[in-house]
């Protein structure tokens, strides 16, 4: 029985094989465009289901390409969007000094801020220019809305400058109206919130309201007269009924100015004409 099997099972491989081999050599001697045809019947029929899934399988493929094309596309416009505030400030920032730097009579070194991750950012700037731009200690620091600070330590490309915020800043200041005069220094508190400048040697007779603008005075030969320095906001004191010292409301940010004008000629330089278009 079992021999019978394999007799019969190799019979029909044999057959099997032989019809293979003919189909084998009809298909190579077949003309090209019956071919063709049975090949295409045999895909549009048996083989259809198959072309099916390899068409499903290819979309899928390519549809996953597209949606990490598209989602680093949407990431890429998420970050640029990010920043565009950032620039547009800058850039608005750097026009304002552009029109400053043209409405200036005296010579100026232009430079940008080096902001350094220290406690004392804010009160000592790094700036860009040293004494191979012409720049040199006593300076006025200067950005678009007004003083900033004075140059304290020149190097040969870069510098220091003491902002409004250092304890050893001073400035001879006066009232928009000229009726006014006083001298700038920063607050000695120690609270954060009241880290502001004060308006100090202001005669007790006089009165200066809320809001009025006080500007360099051009005395003492170092800041040119008429550089915003703050607004009034409030009294601060009263000494002994002789003298009240104000409240003042810098016009300038020192921690996050990024571009300021060195004014290397002070002397010569009246500042109302200069910094007159950049007041709020």
């Amino acid at each position: 029985m079992h021999r019978a099997t394999d007799r019969s099972s190799l019979r029909r491989d044999t057959v099997l094989f032989l019809v293979c081999v003919t189909l084998s050599v009809g298909a190579l001697l077949t003309p090209t465009r019956w071919t063709l045809a049975f090949a295409n019947t045999i895909r549009e029929t048996a083989f259809l289901p198959l072309v099916l899934l390899q068409q499903r399988a290819e979309e899928g493929r390519t549809s996953r390409g597209r949606l990490r094309e598209a989602m680093a596309q949407r990431d890429s416009a998420a970050l640029a969007a990010q920043s565009v505030t950032g620039l547009r400030v800058e850039n608005e920032r750097l026009r304002l000094l552009l029109g400053l730097s043209t409405r200036q009579a005296g010579s100026f070194v232009p430079a940008e801020v080096l902001h350094q991750s220290m406690p004392t950012d804010g009160r000592t700037l790094l700036l860009s220019a040293g004494s191979r731009a012409g720049v040199s200690a006593y300076q006025p620091v200067v950005a678009p809305e007004g003083l900033v600070g004075v140059v304290s330590r020149v190097g040969p490309t870069s510098s220091i400058a003491n902002s409004w915020a250092h304890p050893e800043f001073r400035v001879s200041a006066v009232t928009a109206d000229g009726a006014v005069l006083g001298i700038v220094a920063p607050s000695a508190s120690t609270d954060p919130s009241l880290n502001v400048l004060e308006f100090r040697g202001v005669a007790y007779r006089d009165t200066v309201p809320d809001g009025t603008l006080v500007l360099t005075s051009g005395l003492g030969g170092v800041y040119p007269r008429g550089i915003p320095i703050g607004q009034v906001k409030g009294v601060r004191r009263e000494e002994l009924g002789w003298e009240r010292v104000y409240r003042l409301i810098p016009m300038v940010n020192p921690g996050i100015v990024s571009h300021v004008l060195l004014l290397t000629s002070p002397a010569d330089t009246s500042a109302p004409a200069v910094l007159s278009d950049s007041l709020p």
